[in-house]
């Protein structure tokens, strides 16, 4: 079960950092993938990091404000979001994906509860 955490209401321009973290697998096993739903949106892929070699993968929307990555020893993976914008507001779940060779699939075959992230004054 995978599971995210960390989100939380927040200012424009403002920082937050999600976790999610794994229970019954080890994540390094696998690429891991963020993606955000918002009420009244279709489903978002934001982020992936790869299995074979952590390479990062982004949305046009957070690039260059979001980072991606892992921590193996403690089966976590972690995105750091800076410069939120009220556009970023929405429901933040880690997933299962495959991003590979330059190829981001958005293949989210298993998730868990989400975490809400509120960007706004």
């Amino acid at each position: 079960q995978l599971q995210a955490y960390g989100g939380g209401l927040v200012q424009p321009g403002g920082s937050l950092r999600l976790s999610c973290a794994a229970s019954g697998f080890t994540l390094d096993y696998y690429a891991i993938g963020w993606f955000r739903q918002a009420p009244g949106k279709e489903r978002e892929g934001v982020s992936c990091i790869s299995r074979r070699d952590d390479s990062t993968y982004y949305a046009d929307s957070v690039k260059g404000r979001f980072t991606i990555s892992r921590d193996n020893a403690w089966n976590t993976v972690y995105m750091q979001m800076n410069s939120l914008k009220p556009e970023d507001t929405a429901v933040y779940y880690c997933a299962t994906d495959l991003c590979e060779y330059d190829n981001w699939y958005r293949q989210y075959d298993y998730w868990g509860q989400g975490t809400l992230v509120t960007v706004s004054s």
